[in-house]
């Protein structure tokens, strides 16, 4: 097949598709002149709750806001002369998942992942909660648009007595196994919309979800610097408020979302089958395992009424070729990325909790391993394909089975 072009994202096709219906709305939003808070703002936060099934929806400024605002609602912070409150969250996730827990002066403490899915393993967090002093809340991450099993975190947070906080950020209209949208059944749900996400801004945005109405308050007021009245401050909060432009463009996007993740959904089940016709397994089957099949391991899937929405399709591949691979996808042109390579536990900014290699396995071995190739909704059948021959031909000269 003949190269050509496969970006890892291309908003641009995005916005072509979308010209006409955006740009009457931006300049409505322009002659208004009320580009903070506002009726934009109010009406997406009502449609943004309606999406997800719940009471509230509280638009801030970003994702990673969004977390800090839920610790903060849950009154997680330092207080002098008081022993450090405790927070478990993944180790494999985006940054901000810890960096809120750390900003507010309480300390992350991390678990490792299940390798099937990505996601926050419950095993290993009822471990460490049985040895965490202090433990505050537990933030699991909807990983990649795939849902935690929410049954299971739900029984967990009531049996310790803790919050359950839905880091959602890549995973706005994703279902789980009882086919409820995430976010909606958490003690509260933290999304983000910047322009990668699925539903993405023009820049950084991002929303709270909740059905109790004592946090949503809580919320609403520690987002504009804990006012309420305005100049009347009775606790200390941020300023993060989803501003009315981004509001108007979520609006017009999120009338699209649902045919998006279909797409995706189609283009990262296209991915799976063409890699299954060259013999690639799924992500239950391990790399060590010694088999007959090339050494390439596609997400798997779920069983409906669950719902992954793929903001990201992700492979594994041997640690030994990872980086080689993705510099030759990089000479074919194809877009792709790591999330992550670096656990949090191993991070410098984070070297004083005490993290060292081998503490989690799985999320260490995921950071060598795993390799995000393009899933956006315009992809077309030509791409995959393309994409498809290029991974398998390098991974089979490279790495054609694992002795």
């Amino acid at each position: 097949m003949s190269e050509m072009n496969v970006p890892l994202l291309d908003l641009k096709a995005q916005y072509n598709t979308l010209r006409d219906e955006l740009e009457p709305i931006v300049r409505g939003v322009v002659e208004d002149q009320w580009f903070i808070m506002g009726p934009q703002v109010a009406e997406f936060e009502k449609e943004l709750a309606d999406y997800v099934g719940v009471k509230h929806a509280i638009g801030c400024a970003s994702g990673s806001d969004a977390l800090l605002l839920a610790l903060m609602a849950h009154g997680v912070s330092h207080k002098p002369g008081q022993p450090v409150q405790r927070v478990i969250c993944p180790a494999y996730t985006f940054f901000s998942t810890a960096g809120s827990v750390s900003r507010l002066g309480a300390e992350p403490v991390f678990a490792d992942i299940d390798p099937v899915t990505y996601n926050m393993d419950i095993k290993h967090t009822r471990e460490l909660a049985k040895k965490t002093e202090n433990l505050a809340a537990i933030i699991p991450v909807h990983l990649f648009g795939q849902s935690i099993d929410m049954d299971a975190w739900i029984a967990l947070g009531e049996e310790l007595g803790v919050p359950i906080i839905e880091d959602a950020a890549q995973s706005l209209g994703t279902k789980d196994a009882t086919g409820t949208p995430v976010g909606s059944r958490g003690s509260i749900g933290c999304f983000s919309f910047f322009p990668s996400k699925n539903l993405g801004a023009f820049g950084d945005g991002g929303a709270l979800t909740t059905n109790d109405d004592e946090l949503a308050e809580k919320l609403r007021i520690l987002r504009v610097h804990g006012g309420k009245p305005k100049y009347y401050h009775s606790v200390i909060g941020v300023n993060s408020r989803l501003d009315a432009l981004q509001a108007a463009i979520l609006r017009v996007k999120l009338g699209h979302l649902d045919n998006w993740h279909a797409k995706r959904i189609e283009n990262a089940h296209r991915y799976t089958n063409l890699f299954a016709e060259h013999g690639a397994l799924d992500s239950a089957t391990p790399l060590s395992v010694n088999t007959d099949a090339p050494a390439i391991r596609t997400p798997t899937g779920v069983e409906d009424p669950a719902r992954h929405i793929y903001n990201q399709y992700v492979i594994r591949v041997p640690a030994a070729i990872r980086d080689d691979l993705r510099e030759e996808l990089k000479s074919k042109n194809i877009g792709n990325e790591v999330y992550y390579p670096v656990p949090l536990h191993l991070q410098e900014c984070f070297a004083d909790l005490g993290g060292a290699v081998g503490d989690l396995p799985h999320s260490e071995l995921a950071a060598h391993e795993t390799i995000a190739l393009p899933v956006f909704p315009e992809l077309t059948d030509q791409q995959a394909r393309y994409v498809v021959e290029t991974v398998v031909a390098y991974v089979n000269q490279h790495a054609p089975q694992l002795a």
